[in-house]
């Protein structure tokens, strides 16, 4: 059982406490558990969180980066320890904290089979940032941008429309590619920060289609032959500027009896081993998620059928 991690970064101040906040009150079904540096700043009533989270852990020693061999890693084995299992964790980073060494950390193999690095978000204050535009060359914070999936405006409603564009417009010159939300008070869409349903949902035998929302769409994929590496990384390669999240098991032809899962969030991919329990099910099977409109099923399917080793075999189906 995996127990998949998001990594919540951003300049002090951000909003990143309003971000966890608004995700332990709205947990989708999920057991949420925190770990963030300060227990004091999370301003929730424990009765209320009870339901949803499975627990907050303060690591009171400052940064955390500096506890990557103790404290957080310490943690993290508590939390997977306990039963039931929380199905996500949280980590709030430390506005002085560069999450890039975090990240390391949690995508090291030994790490990555028990709490997966699932999203890095990186909050960033528009009114922060029209008060300050030197912000938008400050080292730390571009290295806290540089690491993220995706980025989280907050505090819109509190600029004009030209002050939120010219936030846009500040990270887009400065990490070209990041896919940006507007958030106000915390508010963001969950589909994109978590994997769908509770742990690994999107690998379950059944490995159902997600619920579309208003402003996403989400496709299946199968295939019942194996896949060319190569040809999977070129597809991917050419869907990742389209795709918000994909995730799934695929088989590769040079080692048909060992399936991975397949992870893509914003441009980041990561293939894991996985255990597959589908049975006689299709060994490659994909759920991709993308902004309505943006999701052009024909030739995601194209793309990925002719990754298929031998198409003329391969059942195919999509949904």
């Amino acid at each position: 059982m995996t127990i998949p991690v998001l990594l919540v970064a951003g300049a002090l101040g951000a909003g990143k406490t309003t971000l966890v906040n608004h995700l332990l009150r709205n947990p989708d079904g999920r057991r949420i558990a925190a770990i963030v540096n300060d227990f004091g700043a999370i301003d929730v009533d424990a009765t209320l969180l009870a339901p949803s989270a499975d627990g907050i852990v303060s690591l009171k020693n400052g940064c955390i980066c500096c506890s990557l061999e103790g404290d957080l890693l310490r943690t993290l084995v508590t939390l997977t320890r306990r039963r039931p299992c929380p199905d996500a964790i949280i980590i709030e980073t430390s506005g002085a904290s560069d999450p890039a060494a975090i990240a390391s950390a949690l995508l090291d193999p030994v790490v990555f089979v028990a709490t997966p690095l699932d999203t890095v978000v990186c909050v960033v204050d528009a009114r922060q940032i029209a008060d300050r535009p030197a912000l938008l060359d400050d080292p730390l914070w571009r290295s806290q941008l540089r690491a993220a999936d995706f980025v989280i405006v907050t505090k819109a409603d509190l600029v004009a429309p030209a002050e939120l564009e010219d936030a846009k417009a500040g990270v887009a010159a400065r990490h070209a590619g990041k896919r940006t939300f507007y958030a106000i008070d915390g508010a963001v869409p969950s589909p994109v920060l978590f994997s769908q349903g509770h742990h690994a949902a999107a690998v379950r035998p059944s490995l159902r289609a997600i619920e579309a929302t208003e402003r996403f769409e989400t496709m299946s994929w199968t295939a019942s032959t194996p896949l060319s590496l190569p040809r999977f990384q070129r597809a991917v390669g050419q869907l990742s500027s389209v795709l918000l999240r994909g995730k799934g098991f695929v088989t590769f032809d040079h080692q048909p009896d060992q399936p991975v899962v397949f992870q893509l969030v914003g441009t980041r991919v990561t293939i894991s081993p996985g255990v597959d329990t589908a049975g006689d099910g299709p060994m490659n099977r994909l759920v991709l998620i993308a902004e309505i409109g943006r999701l052009d099923r024909g030739k995601v399917t194209t793309l990925l059928d002719a990754a298929v080793m031998a198409p003329a075999n391969a059942a195919v189906a999509i949904k």
